[in-house]
């Protein structure tokens, strides 16, 4: 008998919630055949579980739903492999490029965060008044 899963098993797993395995499911990532009274019970297959990890897998590398579904979506229908390949590698450019474009402005707002840290060391430094001085006199 082959080997099936069920959705408590594949959360605990992969350390995800049943409620996101649903919602993959919901989005085509995933199709679990139905058992049980009305097909209540999902059953997952060793291709339901490779199909997740690559899922999250894609997630983590900051992929949209609709990309890691193409991408996936491009393993099962082996036509023409170059362009699969080819597909990806786009894929993978698109998300490089948008990567290195946030750690651009990620060092840039860090840099803004030193000047301002700076110039407040300065400030403290060179004896200006505290503000809360300031406060109290204004307030008198």
């Amino acid at each position: 008998m082959a080997t099936t899963y069920t959705i408590a098993e594949l959360a605990r797993e992969f350390d995800i919630t049943a409620r996101a395995i649903r919602f993959y499911e919901d989005q085509g990532l995933l199709s679990p055949s139905r058992e049980g009274v009305g097909g209540r019970s999902r059953v997952y297959t060793p291709r339901d579980r490779t199909r997740l990890k690559l899922t999250l897998r894609g997630k983590r590398l900051g992929l949209t739903l609709s990309e890691i579904k193409s991408i996936v979506d491009m393993y099962e229908s082996p036509k023409d492999t170059t362009a699969q390949i080819n597909r990806f590698l786009g894929v993978l450019a698109h998300q490089r490029e948008t990567l290195e474009q946030q750690r651009a402005d990620i060092e840039m707002a860090l840099e803004e965060i030193s000047a301002h840290e700076e110039e407040c060391r300065q400030l403290l430094a060179d004896g200006q008044p505290e503000l809360t001085n300031d406060a109290t006199s204004n307030a008198a």
